[in-house]
């Protein structure tokens, strides 16, 4: 038999021995000890560990690379103290949407999507701010550039109202024209109103739009060092009133540390009730979800990378190795059982928490693979190395062009 594919000799995590797999019209036709065919093209994978690609579910995509545009103010009251100024620390960061422009955005976001390509990552959640400074600018930018990348890729673009709905007049109208240009999910960040009744507004008004036009909410919930906010409470409750079980997604959420243990484990059930998923980013921030707490349940956790060279956070790779390594120290999971959670949190547990269906190294999925230029998961993580090979939507990504 012919296959469009073969990865002959092959590791998989959590399987004994070495595998082939083979790969035809963009699915994962047969795994087997010994694939008897041949494949247009053979990948030896030369005992190294092959699993599923990289997926990110939140980067500020119509910001990477802007952290030279503005000076430290931004950086300071966000990293500064306890979280306390991260309200302030957004409204220094805005000054950057005064010069958006395509023309220096789509080469910016070209430049991390090729990035994301050459370390496995085919599969990001992008943001693009939505307001009267930014307008739709940001929004154009990355709509462009996700057409551009498709089959390489995939890029679901949110809609985002960074400086907030009732804070901002008018932006409701322009996240709803947003979605007629194209974009994919509906962002949102209620924490940053200043009343809770305008919190409630906020998150209201997103899944209003996200009902009409059928598309998943992806909300900023208590981005601060503040144990009173509870805009995550109400984004669960929200959607268990909807119904809209597994169609939100929380990220941040840093205040969750602050929480009682009482009031933690009431959260806890309604996230589990929503089936809501929390993408944590402890590298960008000082504070960080409970994301071990979170795992202990069987609750829906993951790790995005947040920023690339930005106003919140002046590195990144656009790496998800890179961003389980610096978690490996920061949440304290060292050990090798908690390694492969770390894992699962860049991999299937990030696609879980996005809504997608069948990612995972199995027969008759999606081959969105990549050959790791390691062993194992704690070689993978220490060396953080870019993959030899990365197979997206069934094919190898040309690593040459993605250097250009």
């Amino acid at each position: 038999m012919a296959y469009d594919i073969i990865i002959r000799n092959a590791q998989l995590r959590r399987k004994p021995g070495t595998w082939d797999i083979g790969i035809e019209n963009g699915i994962i036709t047969k795994i087997s000890k010994k694939i008897q065919g041949r494949g247009k093209k053979t990948i030896n994978a030369g005992g190294n560990l092959v699993t599923e690609s990289f997926v990110d579910p939140h980067l500020h995509m119509c910001k990477v690379y802007t952290t030279q545009m503005l000076d430290a103010k931004a950086l300071q009251a966000y990293h500064g103290g306890n979280m306390g100024g991260a309200m302030t620390a957004i409204e220094q960061a805005a000054r950057v949407k005064e010069n958006y422009n395509e023309k220096w955005i789509v080469p910016n976001v070209i430049k991390c999507l090729k990035k994301a390509a050459l370390n496995g990552k085919t599969h990001i959640r992008a943001f693009a701010d939505v307001d009267s400074k930014a307008k739709l600018i940001g929004v154009k930018s990355l709509i462009k550039c996700r057409d551009m990348f498709k089959g390489i890729v995939d890029v679901q673009v949110v809609a985002f109202p960074q400086d907030g709905v009732v804070r901002e007049p008018g932006t409701v109208d322009l996240i709803k024209q947003a979605m007629d240009l194209g974009a994919d999910v509906v962002g949102g960040i209620p924490w940053i109103e200043f009343t809770d009744a305008d919190e409630q507004t906020h998150i209201n008004e997103m899944f209003r739009i996200a009902n009409d036009y059928g598309a998943d909410i992806s909300m900023l919930v208590d981005d601060a060092g503040d144990p009173g906010l509870r805009t995550l409470e109400m984004l669960a409750t929200k959607t268990l009133e909807e119904g809209r079980i597994g169609r939100s997604l929380a990220h941040h959420a840093r205040a969750m540390c602050m929480y009682n243990e009482p009031y933690f484990r009431k959260l806890l059930a309604l996230l589990q009730k929503a089936k809501l998923g929390v993408v944590s980013d402890p590298h960008t921030g000082p504070l960080h979800a409970r994301v071990k707490d979170l795992l202990a349940a069987n609750s829906r956790v993951c790790l995005g990378q947040d920023d690339v060279a930005d106003a919140y956070y002046p590195f990144g790779q656009n790496s998800a190795l890179e961003v389980g390594f610096l978690n490996v120290h920061l949440l304290w999971m060292t050990t090798f059982p908690e390694m492969e959670d770390i894992y699962d949190m860049i991999t299937t547990r990030a696609a879980e928490c996005m809504n997608m269906q069948k990612f995972k190294v199995a027969e008759k999925c999606p081959a969105n693979l990549v050959v790791l230029d390691a062993k194992s998961v704690y070689e993978a993580l220490w060396y953080h190395k870019e993959p030899l090979y990365t197979v997206s939507h069934g094919a190898v990504i040309d690593k040459d062009r993605m250097r250009k």
